[in-house]
């Protein structure tokens, strides 16, 4: 009898360290980005070891996630807004957030004949462009995109 529980111990004890090994080794592990991850940059770098895939959606629910195949210098680009992910493998992750901030943005690029209005931000934008104190002009202009109106005062705002 004293050799059975012996044995039933050993089992007990295997099993154990062997459910801890493959918890460990199947879960995935997130090294970036972190929890709660707030950016102003839409290029988002994610590295994660021991995952096949990974899930992003607007919604906590994931109802629509986008899936991508988890690899080495994965950078995905997302639009401003708030966005829940995991990590899926043989086991998932938690759900984690991260928020890709809003920025206007506007510069002045020289060129040949005086000087250009460029949105530098990340959202699209509405320009009113001013002579003076007289407004003279309203422009919509997308990320990247150059205004070439003259004028003495640009106003942006995101649309």
């Amino acid at each position: 009898m004293e050799i059975i529980y012996k044995l039933d111990l050993a089992i007990g004890v295997v099993s154990l360290a062997a459910l801890i090994f493959l918890v460990g080794w199947g879960t995935p592990l997130i090294i970036a980005p972190l929890d709660d991850y707030e950016t102003l940059d839409g290029n988002v770098l994610f590295s994660i070891e021991n995952a096949d895939g990974l899930l992003i959606d607007d919604n906590i629910d994931f109802t629509t996630p986008v899936e991508y195949v988890v690899e080495d210098g994965l950078s995905i680009s997302l639009e401003p807004g708030k966005y829940y992910w995991k990590a899926v493998g043989i086991f998932g992750s938690e759900v984690r957030t991260l928020t890709i901030k809003s920025k206007v943005s506007l510069e002045l690029q020289k060129v040949d004949e005086g000087y250009d209005v460029v949105n530098s931000g990340n959202v699209r934008l509405n320009v009113d462009v001013y002579n003076g104190s007289k407004l003279v002009g309203v422009r919509s202009l997308d990320v990247g995109e150059s205004l070439d109106v003259e004028g003495t005062k640009f106003v942006g705002g995101a649309e």
